[in-house]
């Protein structure tokens, strides 16, 4: 039965100190990723036009964003809506390049729950989403 209290304890004590960390990193961050794509830019901000249609293709889409800015085929601005721990934009920039395009997606974010403010920074990374539609766009367009 004392092992349970241990356990418990512990558990208690690591949410703590994850919280704790947490409470010292700053609520917003802006993070970058790129990729080029053997695809002019019209092709690629197809591709990303319509936020609606990201959960087709893009593994952990389920996020509701709305379009704040269109200018295409070279901007798209997103932004997450609804009840979240986290809000902020994506920047999507896309230029041309000798072989297609390269796009760079910017993010501009904050999270307001210190242990995922935690979790983001050091085990999930602020980038990994971006890499991972990244690659799925490249995966989608090739």
């Amino acid at each position: 039965m004392r092992w349970i209290l241990w356990t418990i304890v512990a558990l208690v004590g690591v949410v703590g100190i994850i919280a704790l960390a947490g409470f010292f990193l700053p609520v917003r961050h802006e993070a970058s990723r790129s990729a080029e794509f053997n695809k002019p830019p019209d092709a690629v901000f197809a591709l990303i036009a319509d936020p609606d249609t990201y959960q087709g293709w893009w593994d952990g889409a389920e996020v509701k964003t709305e379009v704040v800015e269109r200018v295409p085929p070279t901007k798209l601005v997103t932004r997450i809506v609804g009840e979240t721990q986290s809000g902020g934009t994506w920047t999507f920039d896309i230029a041309p390049t000798p072989n297609g395009s390269r796009m760079t997606i910017t993010e501009r974010g904050e999270i307001d729950n210190v242990v995922f403010r935690t979790l983001a920074k050091y085990v999930f990374g602020y980038t990994s989403t971006m890499e991972a539609s990244l690659a799925a766009a490249q995966k989608r367009l090739a």
